[in-house]
């Protein structure tokens, strides 16, 4: 069956209506679409709210495992409407946008001029084919009094071992926005098994294809993730603040350095997972890749209420000490040359939080500060993927805000595949007054499995580091419950992910008073 109605050049083009085409930077746009195949089978999203707007995506892809994802290599024009009501009865702005062949036919829409802090409602049109409507909150306006604001993390979805139950339950919160911390995707090969804490598993999908190294690999990989309707209802339920871990590209690359591939080849490998990345998020004009880079860091505000610094803790980064062995420690990790965001990004950061006047200060990252001790017996060891890792950048960033007395800060964490709740210390081992901030770490939505309330080894380190106040091994998400007053943290949980229905609970929910650091439960 060809995909497009009409005559075409290798059986694959569009219908035109008499207009025929519409002009677009020098080559022409194909007019009225008719498509064969419904064209929006990746969903769309909203991001980066802002008081006056946010972006807007989707992507045409009528075949979207396929090379060329069933388009034809032109620019295509796509209409957008943004409405106060989800009947469109009042549609507030609307515009066309063109999606580029060189972009994988993606379209991001930075949308403005919308009054601050309600409710808007977003589709597209391609031809006669529409999308599901999409719900963003633009954000308050700069320094006005927030009274709550309710808010979801999460990340770290591997599509092969378990269903994206979490993000269809995450849709259902009313949440203000998600900030996703990373691991959207996965780059291995597709694998019937899987070993975890709990040995060799089944898989219950898997992904199509080798593991991911060109654009072509990057853009499958995406399309197939974004294909899952629990993960397009998460992203149609409320916009997203997103940035990246390490299996966007390679697990645990940092900077230009993968295990034993030149530097040179894997900035190739980076420029293509760049630009995938990209094309495949809401993500504005400002993160548009060159080359290799793509700038992820970034500050939005929420009022009086919150300032969320989100951080880019591998592009900048220097390698992992010691081979990256786990639960080590060696010289290398209090090498003073040693860096987790980089000069310019640390600089950027601490100007930040040295301006801030909103109540809470929030550091949005991937790899957790906490130095928690995690060798059994004795001796200390860490993971050296984490803060802890990076003795000195990570004693730089903790002074600053004990020096400065950067007051209610809070730190957003993932990567762990497990929930923590604790307290930050210049030095956990010698710990000296009261803390400096809290960190939450949010567990993954389906990596590593179904899990466990407990694993042996969450266990003993809430046993042998006293600033550690909460583990769990479950999948799921987290709620950030926020007032003036006070922080609470909420870890939604799921008994499973081996199958769609598994049942959510909230496991536990930990607090944090203003004008205090220390983490509480309740």
């Amino acid at each position: 069956m060809p995909l497009f109605n009409s005559l075409s050049r290798r059986g694959l083009l569009l219908g035109l209506s008499a207009g025929g085409a519409v002009a677009s930077a020098g080559r022409q746009a194909l007019a009225d679409p008719v498509f064969a195949e419904y064209p929006f089978q990746l969903g769309i999203a909203a991001g980066d709210p802002a008081p006056d707007g946010f972006v807007i995506w989707t992507r045409l892809a009528p075949r979207p495992l396929e090379i060329g994802h069933g388009m034809p290599s032109q620019p295509v024009p796509v209409k957008w409407e943004v409405a106060t009501d989800r009947g469109f009865s009042n549609v507030a702005q609307s515009g066309e946008a063109v999606a580029r062949p060189e972009m994988a036919h993606a379209v991001h829409v930075e949308i403005t001029g919308l009054q601050p802090g309600r409710d808007y409602f977003y589709r597209f049109i391609a031809g006669t084919e529409r999308t599901a409507t999409g719900r963003a909150k633009t954000a308050p306006a700069a320094g006005a009094a927030v009274a709550r604001a309710r808010f979801g993390v999460l990340g770290c979805q591997a599509y092969e071992q378990g269903f994206y139950t979490a993000h269809r339950k995450a849709a259902a919160e009313d949440l203000d926005f998600v900030y996703c911390y990373g691991d959207y995707i996965y780059e291995g090969r597709g694998s019937r098994t899987y070993t975890g804490s709990g040995g060799t598993m089944e898989n219950p999908r898997q992904h199509v294809g080798g593991e991911t190294y060109s654009l072509d690999d990057y853009r499958r990989r995406y399309a197939q993730y974004k294909m899952d309707t629990d993960l397009q209802a998460s992203h149609a339920a409320t916009a997203w603040f997103v940035t990246w871990d390490d299996h966007e590209i390679a697990n645990n690359w940092v900077s230009a350095a993968d295990d034993g591939v030149p530097p040179e080849t894997f900035l190739l490998r980076r420029q293509a997972a760049a630009q995938a990345f990209y094309e495949h998020m809401p993500l504005r004009r400002s993160a548009f890749p060159r080359g290799a880079n793509i700038q992820l860091y970034r500050q939005a505000g929420w009022g009086d209420l919150m300032d969320l610094n989100f951080l880019d803790t591998r592009q900048y980064r220097t390698d992992q000490p010691c081979g990256d062995a786990w639960a080590s420690t060696c010289d290398a990790v209090a090498a003073a040359e040693a860096q987790v965001l980089g000069e310019a990004q640390e600089a950027w950061l601490y100007r930040n939080l040295d301006r801030s006047n909103a109540r809470w200060k929030v550091l949005a990252q991937q790899i957790m500060v906490m130095d928690l001790d995690r060798k059994e017996g004795p001796e200390t060891g860490y993971n050296l993927d984490t803060w802890a890792g990076y003795a000195i950048p990570r004693k730089r960033l903790l002074q600053r805000i004990k020096d400065r007395r950067i007051g209610d800060t809070i730190v957003l964490t993932g990567d762990e595949h497990q929930n923590y709740a604790g307290e930050l210390h210049l030095d956990s081992r010698n710990p000296e007054g009261a803390p400096v901030a809290a960190e939450f770490v949010t567990t993954s939505i389906s990596s590593s499995g179904d899990g466990q309330d407990q694993r042996a080894d969450g266990r003993r380190y809430l046993a042998d580091n006293p600033f550690l106040k909460f583990n769990n091994a479950q999948r799921g998400y987290v709620v950030c419950d926020v007032t003036p007053e006070v922080w609470k943290t909420e870890f939604k949980v799921l008994d499973k992910v081996s199958d769609k229905m598994g049942t959510l609970t909230t496991r536990a929910t930990f607090a944090v008073e203003s004008g205090s650091a220390r983490v509480m439960a309740g």
